[in-house]
């Protein structure tokens, strides 16, 4: 299990800036995205980091700008983070202190199930698998330290 690189404080690992390369698979269809863009995790005034993504992402050719933003709370311990959507509703949780977790978040009749890797002090990554009757997809996403 040499593979993941153990994080003992997660906030102060993903503080900072990110260059981020997403890959998106409808494995119902067949069709495949890109997004491209940057990720700043920024302290907030009441703790933990505001996790703001901008760029573009590519569907069926088509390129269009594309952001997102979540809240990285303190999970109660340095390795784990209670992670947000913008207006506060639960994500899922997060436990980098092996460099590894799996986590659920459950959506309507779907259900996303992520998993995080962090590979060294510039790398980490995350794969989504998206799976009920609404969705079925894949979305890996590289993340390096740096604009």
């Amino acid at each position: 299990m040499g593979e993941f690189w153990p994080v003992p404080d997660v906030l102060a690992y993903l503080s900072g800036s990110w260059r981020v390369r997403r890959s998106v698979r409808d494995l119902a269809s067949g069709d495949e995205g890109d997004f491209s863009g940057a990720t700043v995790f920024s302290a907030l005034p009441e703790g933990g980091l505001l996790h703001a993504e901008a760029g573009t992402f590519t569907w069926r050719g088509v390129p269009r700008p594309a952001e997102r933003t979540l809240r990285f709370l303190p999970g109660g311990e340095p390795g784990r983070a209670d992670v947000r959507f913008a207006d506060g509703r639960p994500f899922h949780d997060l436990d980098l202190t092996s460099g590894h977790h799996v986590t659920d978040h459950p959506c309507s009749a779907d259900l996303y199930r992520g998993e995080f890797a962090v590979l060294d002090a510039d790398h980490w990554r995350t794969v989504w698998r998206v799976g009920g009757p609404a969705k079925d997809l894949v979305l890996n996403t590289e993340y390096t330290r740096g604009s």
